[in-house]
């Protein structure tokens, strides 16, 4: 009788095993990873969306903005770089869904859309944003001491507040008029200047992040109330008494009462007509507790949807302006130092082609970077001694702010300044002042040395005078070449090549620059003519 128990309880649990699975699935597995997956994303910030201003307000906003923050100068650890890791897994988790999700055959929101459809060009601004910002880079920048950007550089707040309060969409137009707004209560360095299109891109590759987010919940409810309305309809068509039963499992698994899961199971319940009239008021009367009804998340749901297609069309937007953009332009439009230069005496400066200007602003960063004082305050320096040099001497190129800043005035400029120069800033400076003292003495210095070597080991040998003098001989030659070879080799590494300033001349030259060259030629036939034209040409 033992053993006949045994079996019959064996078979028991063989024909109820499948059922416990199937239960276990449903009210512990599938919980978990359906609405209980929300934890994943329960610390995330929502999107950068905050009122949105006008041209007008949003350069009130800058000058508001620049009277708030303040700014600490010493090197921290870099967050930017880290954060652009993290915001890469997250968007190639929500693309990899939302692939999972279109070969499922189930259907995926406008935005969810366009976030795929553009994912190509997210990963190209990912790349861009790796490239443009080497590690350390930021470290350089001024930073924020409190506030939700605290310990980020000051421009990369800009950009988020510029984000935030235009919705993703950014342009010229209110991105220069930001900028120099706020230049009004607080100036931008020049390295602050040309981060800005880094930054921008940052802060729009980490909206996009928390906008991704939101579409990977809305994914995880809908897909959630379709498994619940599923099962619900199976049941209405083959065991409609059992229908109560299902319901009672869906309210033990405490569903989330948000907007996607809602409107979806309305939808897909309402589409089999009123069979379904029981899970929809049971839905209803939980929305009725929280003070809320089906139409106003219905209602929500289509909002939230429309609003972040908006956000997701505005930044994939926004990233084909940071790489239409001519920054050299913009950061010109908008230096300090730029406009102070430009008052040159003779108005030489703002006639120079743009890597001579860009050139000259770099000396002053570097100036800077040494000094106490700002880089407005080194290029007004600069602007007065050509002032004064000009009323002073008849030279007109003591007159020239390039004078001062790559020319002999450099020196006069840095102590001036009261800038620290640099062991290697004086090395560089004596090699230029004279190159072939330099050049000859490190050859000779070589050569010395080399031939010493050979000289030591033949008099330790007691030669011959007329052997020593061969081998003299022969060790000088040798030697010599070798050094020549060192010292060239030695100058193409440590030596930067001296970038002559040039004008610029891409628009036309014009009428006081302009000259004549006369080649005296003899024509002896009529053809010949096109043949030297050819010539010149």
């Amino acid at each position: 009788m033992k053993i006949f128990r045994r079996k019959n309880n064996k078979n028991e649990f063989l024909e109820l095993l499948p059922q416990a699975i199937a239960s276990l699935t449903k009210n512990i597995i599938e919980p978990f990873f359906g609405e209980n997956n929300d934890d994943k994303y329960a610390n995330e910030r929502p999107p950068l969306r905050s009122e949105i201003f006008t041209k007008d307000k949003l350069e009130q906003y800058a000058v508001t903005l620049a009277k708030r923050h303040v700014l600490v100068y010493e090197q921290s650890s870099e967050q930017l770089l880290k954060r652009l890791a993290e915001n890469e897994k997250i968007l190639l988790e929500v693309y990899a869904l939302l692939s999972d999700t279109l070969k499922q055959n189930n259907r995926i929101a406008p935005a969810a859309e366009w976030l795929l459809d553009n994912f190509y060009l997210i990963e190209e601004q990912i790349y861009t944003g790796k490239k443009h910002l080497p590690k350390g880079y930021s470290k350089a920048l001024p930073r924020l001491l409190k506030g939700e950007s605290a310990d980020l550089p000051r421009v990369y707040d800009m950009a988020v507040e510029i984000i935030s309060h235009s919705d993703g969409h950014v342009d010229i137009s209110n991105l220069t008029g930001f900028v120099n707004a706020y230049q009004t209560v607080s100036n931008l360095k020049l390295g602050e200047l040309w981060a800005i299109p880094i930054m921008l891109r940052l802060a729009l590759i980490e909206n996009l992040r928390r906008l991704s987010i939101l579409i990977a919940e809305e994914i995880t409810n809908k897909s959630l109330a379709n498994r619940w309305a599923d099962e619900m309809i199976d049941v209405s068509e083959k065991d409609p008494k059992s229908l109560v039963l299902v319901i009672a499992d869906m309210a033990r698994s405490e569903p989330p009462m948000v907007s996607t899961f809602v409107a979806e199971f309305n939808r897909r319940l309402l589409e089999k007509g009123s069979s379904l009239s029981l899970p929809l008021n049971w839905i209803e009367q939980r929305l009725s507790e929280m003070g809320l009804t089906t139409n106003e998340l219905i209602q929500l749901d289509n909002r939230n949807q429309a609003s972040t297609q908006v956000s997701i069309s505005n930044c994939i937007s926004s990233f084909r302006f940071l790489s239409t953009t001519n920054w050299k332009d913009f950061v010109e439009d908008t230096s300090v130092v730029e406009a102070i230069l430009r008052r040159d005496i003779n108005g030489i400066y703002g006639k120079m082609d743009f890597y001579t200007r860009d050139q000259y602003r770099h000396v002053i960063e570097k100036i800077a970077m040494f000094s106490k004082l700002s880089e407005r305050a080194i290029a007004e320096m600069v602007i007065h001694a050509a002032e004064e040099n000009d009323v002073v001497n008849n030279d007109p190129r003591l007159s020239h702010v390039g004078y001062y800043l790559i020319g002999k005035g450099y020196v006069a400029t840095a102590r001036a300044a009261h800038a620290r120069i640099t062991v290697f800033e004086k090395s560089r400076r004596i090699t230029n002042t004279h190159p072939l003292l330099i050049y000859l003495g490190g050859i000779s210095i070589l050569t010395f040395l080399l031939c010493w070597l050979f000289i030591e080991v033949a008099l330790k040998e007691m030669l011959p005078t007329g052997i020593m003098l061969a081998v003299c001989i022969v060790a000088l030659t040798t030697t010599t070449r070798l050094a020549v070879s060192l010292v060239n080799w030695l100058t193409t590494i440590l030596v930067r090549p001296r970038l002559l300033p040039r004008m610029d001349y891409s628009r036309g030259i014009p009428d006081e620059a302009k000259s004549m060259v006369v080649i005296p030629t003899l024509i002896t036939r009529v053809s010949s003519i096109d043949h030297l034209i050819e010539g010149l040409e």
